[in-house]
């Protein structure tokens, strides 16, 4: 690919969003640097200069992704089928999103900073795959159980999904203290947890 064509500066977007999302496996938001995306990378730090500015627009790229292939997924379930029950399409929404749990985890970060922290066009580039998910499971809601209250299911299961990861991923540190202070609790998993809330959501 020549230097500096549309085709270059696609693919080492790509490459430093791969890189986050390798690293986001394994470490916290807070100990993950540009200099440890960029040796995850091809190229060196300063080039990622050239692509994103701080490491929290590199984040919001990453869950702008998310978002985009989690709302493809639901715009195939709308096109697929003719109807769905309550239950199959409460076991395909959690389904899906069990799938992109990079996605459920990314939602539990503090927003407001990554979004101060990102350039407008960035935030911008965002919004609009993060409006396309809230769009493709409208699409399903309206086609599916039209009797239901559509943004009402929207504006229930969207700010749901905030909370999500930490209710189903926790820490032995975490487990030992809530042991400790003696809290009784059971852990659900990404899918447990949404096909619940689906499903009361529409009964």
């Amino acid at each position: 690919m020549p230097k500096g064509s549309p085709q270059l500066k696609a693919s080492r977007k790509e490459e430093i969003i791969n890189a986050c999302e390798k690293l986001y496996r394994t470490m916290s938001f807070k100990d993950i640097t540009l200099k440890e995306i960029s040796v995850e990378t091809s190229f060196s730090r300063p080039s990622i200069y050239n692509y994103f500015q701080t490491k929290e627009e590199i984040f919001l790229a990453l869950m702008q992704r998310e978002y985009s292939k989690w709302a493809e997924e639901m715009n195939t379930l709308r096109d697929e089928n003719e109807e769905m029950s309550v239950s199959s399409f409460a076991d395909s929404l959690a389904s899906s999103l069990e799938k992109h749990e990079q996605l459920v985890k990314l939602l539990a970060m503090n927003h407001y900073d990554m979004e101060e922290n990102s350039r407008p066009k960035r935030l911008t580039e965002f919004k609009l795959a993060y409006g396309a998910s809230l769009d493709a499971v409208r699409g399903c809601i309206k086609k599916f159980f039209p009797e239901t209250d559509c943004e009402g299911f929207i504006f229930v299961l969207f700010p749901f999904l905030f909370g999500v990861y930490p209710y189903s991923v926790a820490t032995e540190k975490q487990l030992c203290a809530m042991r400790e202070a003696g809290i009784d609790f059971t852990m659900h998993s990404i899918y447990e947890m949404i096909y619940s809330c689906v499903i009361r959501l529409l009964k």
